[in-house]
């Protein structure tokens, strides 16, 4: 497979590569031999990013995953993790409704302070049992996850110190590269105007049906050689799904126009003769800033349906009728 660089670093990295939340147990149990299952199936396709995070399962999608590459040459592939919460043993009474499903026994505390930093990419050693981490990215620091007041806490808490922490570690070696994995495009713009970030994981932001990131975020991206990870290219479902009954855009139920919009999508790609799908999932690697599109799920034939969307032949010309302009003028 394919790799591309990781902003100004050394790094190359998958075109496409393998998220760990679904095998952390994300909305439904994923039992650990689904879960090494998956990931063969990951590694046998070509597949050579991983990431993962101590929020995925409280845990657990670290340890599957470090019980997956602990075998495998350590030059052979990248892996990612998260900073920004740091798990405490909790009874299992106690243990928070995050969306995951049979978690480990641990309650989050967000600190995005240098110490909390730091903290986090010792625990984060143990739970991989590995002994290097490639790319460490502040996990969920805007108002997406925090609200408005606690993002400024979080914020001056990060650029006060947390931010010391990545430039020390990334300095030293310990990591090759560093940046925010998050699911807005303001926290982006506001840390990338002050510091340098090597790469930016973005959830559902640069797709087919959300061009968020378009006006400010790529071009600044590309003025300070930052890389864009792109997840969530399906925005919750719908762009596999197609504007069926329950599905979900952002989380959430679609709304009527969501809906609309998909269903003109629908027709795009009808007419062109390929599957939605595999528009959605190829759309971002058009873009030269972007340096991988993530994949995530807990289920070998789901992985491998995504990964055959990267066989159908879809045009950048077809891409192009997908501007949100063509599509409004689809629906007057």
């Amino acid at each position: 497979m394919k790799k591309r660089r990781v902003g100004s670093t050394g790094l190359e990295i998958t075109e496409v590569s393998f998220g760990g939340a679904a095998v952390g147990g994300l909305y439904r149990a994923c039992p650990r031999e689904a879960a090494m299952q998956t990931l063969q199936v990951a590694w046998d396709a070509g597949l050579r990013y991983f990431d993962t995070a101590p929020f995925y399962g409280f845990g657990l999608s670290e340890r599957r995953f470090g019980d997956f590459l602990r075998d495998k040459p350590r030059d052979s592939y990248v892996l990612s993790t998260k900073v920004g919460r740091l798990l405490r043993p909790v009874p299992e009474d106690q243990i928070p409704d995050h969306s995951y499903v049979e978690p480990l026994p641990f309650a989050v505390d967000y600190d995005y302070s240098y110490d909390g930093i730091m903290r986090s990419v010792e625990f984060s050693y143990a739970r991989l049992g590995l002994n290097r981490i490639d790319i460490l990215f502040v996990h969920d620091i805007g108002v997406y996850t925090h609200g408005v007041e606690k993002t400024k806490l979080h914020f001056r808490q990060f650029m006060d110190g947390g931010l010391k922490a990545l430039e020390e570690l990334k300095s030293s070696r310990v990591i090759f590269a560093y940046g925010l994995g998050v699911n807005e495009v303001q926290i982006c713009l506001d840390v990338l105007r002050q510091a340098p970030l090597d790469c930016i994981l973005l959830a559902s932001r640069y797709s087919l049906l959300d061009r968020t990131a378009e006006a400010e975020l790529l071009p600044l991206c590309r003025q300070r050689q930052t890389s864009l990870i792109i997840g969530g290219v399906f925005n919750s479902g719908i762009l596999a799904t197609g504007p069926v009954p329950g599905a979900h855009f952002d989380y959430l139920p679609a709304t009527a126009d969501i809906l609309d919009r998909v269903g003109a999508m629908e027709k795009i790609a009808a007419e062109g003769g390929y599957p939605l799908a595999a528009a959605a999932f190829q759309f971002p690697l058009h873009e030269p800033v972007v340096a991988s599109v993530l994949t995530g799920t807990a289920k070998p034939a789901n992985l491998e349906r995504n990964l055959q969307l990267l066989d159908i032949e879809v045009p950048e010309t077809e891409l192009a009728k997908y501007d949100p302009y063509t599509i409004v003028q689809k629906l007057g």
